[in-house]
């Protein structure tokens, strides 16, 4: 199966690999094949996004005062039991002709004791299985509040050298651009950005400033008809408005619509 055409399989992986869950050859072959897939190397880096955005925002939730109460009644229980059972066993040696294990009282205050703290576990249970529940839905809750990604883009140099994340929510209307690689130009210069619609010039999208994470504004409309994105090194604060490039490409690559 070519996993090129399978988007949704690609997305699953991209997230099993972000959370840790895709181990041993499975890993491997998923690393082997991001480095020669720019779909599914933005896809990796846009969960591990998520996944960490969720993490710091996940409050710490301390155990209730019901569950420690639990707790010590499921091991006061045992120990009453543990009780019981010395006591059957001091006696053992007075009751001639009557072995210890045919004693039915003590099978039955066995018994209860093991009911009762079988009862705890599973009242115990219940609870963390309420408190589990409702921690998933605040999760589900702030995956759903995050940007909706439908286009997305990695922009590379001349060494397929991942330098740029680019990715567009046609909600907002915003452009997002995360640097990725190593890769800082000097403070008399700036990265433009530019769409690359087919058959005609190349249109400027914006000037970078020197911030990690750079938000710009695009309609839908302009992201569709920019299949391509490139970067290049100019003067600083970009070229005149109209103006062509002057400055040599330092990254490009495709922008493609995703299932994200």
């Amino acid at each position: 199966m070519n996993i090129h055409h399978h988007p949704a399989l690609m997305d699953q992986l991209a997230a099993s690999y972000a959370l840790g869950t895709l181990r041993g050859g499975a890993r491997r072959r998923f690393e082997t094949l991001a480095r020669d897939n720019a779909t599914l190397r933005a896809a990796a880096l846009i969960w591990q996004g998520r996944l960490a955005s969720v993490a710091e925002l996940q409050p710490e939730v301390a155990p209730s005062p019901a569950v420690w109460k639990r707790i010590e009644n499921l091991l006061h229980a045992e120990q009453q039991a543990q009780a019981v059972q010395a006591a059957r066993a001091a006696q053992a040696p007075a009751d001639a002709g009557r072995s210890w294990w045919s004693s039915l009282g003590l099978w039955r205050g066995a018994t209860a004791a093991g009911a009762f703290a079988a009862v705890i576990a599973v009242v115990t249970g219940l609870n963390m299985q309420t408190q589990l529940s409702g921690q998933v839905a605040q999760l589900s809750a702030k995956l759903a509040a995050k940007p909706a990604i439908d286009y997305v883009a990695v922009l590379a140099d001349d060494k397929a050298a991942a330098s740029i994340l680019v990715t567009f929510d046609p909600n907002t209307k915003k452009l997002m651009l995360k640097r990725v690689g190593d890769f800082r130009e000097q403070p008399d210069k700036s990265l433009e950005l530019w769409g690359l619609p087919p058959g005609a010039p190349a249109k400027s999208m914006g000037v970078l400033s020197g911030d990690k994470v750079v938000e710009m504004t695009a309609t839908e409309q302009e992201i569709r008809d920019m299949p391509a994105l490139a970067i290049t090194l100019e003067p600083k604060g970009g070229v005149p408005p109209g103006t062509a490039a002057t400055g040599p490409i330092l990254f490009k690559g495709q922008l493609l619509r995703t299932a994200l």
